[in-house]
């Protein structure tokens, strides 16, 4: 996708960006080696560059929650607030970790009379329950936190509850500053 100044308001940092050196280098890292536009767009502001690395940095690797409820979380956040990018990023990532590709369809469908729950698991119904409620109304039903608290633990459930809150941020910049699709497929 070529950019131009009537679909980006901000550009791009460059893609051969070599500084700050350390930031630059753990990004590049997180990433397997090249930047991806999201990382481009961050770069305007070095402290939230920072930041943001390392806090999703974790949530991407370090957290104890099942992937597949993670990305699960994700590509509910990406449908539900239309952020096509971070969809496109995160239903791989879905896949790998055991998500169906009629998963990933039925995904799209989040938050409509459609949604075809009989395509998941109870716990996974509740984690994109979960996902549409905080994302739509941001008030939890107490009886859906009851049932995510009793099947993944304390600390799961308080993971998948930071996943949520922490892609809709990530779904919010996406779409406020045009931050679209790289010219090749990540890795």
């Amino acid at each position: 996708m070529s950019e131009t100044p009537q679909n980006r308001p901000i550009p791009y940092i460059p893609i051969d960006l070599a500084e700050p050196a350390d930031l630059v280098a753990a990004i590049r890292k997180r990433r397997g080696g090249d930047f991806i536009n999201l990382d481009r767009m961050l770069l305007h502001s070095i402290p939230i560059a920072e930041g943001w690395n390392h806090f999703v940095g974790e949530i991407r690797n370090n957290l104890a929650l099942d992937p597949k409820l993670r990305e699960l979380a994700m590509c509910g956040v990406a449908v539900l607030n239309g952020a096509e990018y971070e969809f496109f990023h995160h239903a791989p990532p879905f896949r790998k970790a055991g998500g169906t590709e009629e998963q990933v369809e039925a995904l799209r469908l989040l938050g409509t009379p459609q949604f075809p729950r009989a395509c998941f698991s109870s716990v996974e119904c509740d984690a994109a329950e979960l996902t549409l409620q905080m994302t739509r109304n941001i008030q939890v039903d107490d009886a859906l936190m009851v049932r995510l608290r009793d099947a993944l633990g304390n600390t799961c459930a308080v993971e998948l509850v930071t996943v949520i809150a922490a892609y809709n941020m990530v779904s919010r910049f996406l779409i406020a500053l045009k931050v679209g699709p790289e010219d090749h497929p990540p890795a």
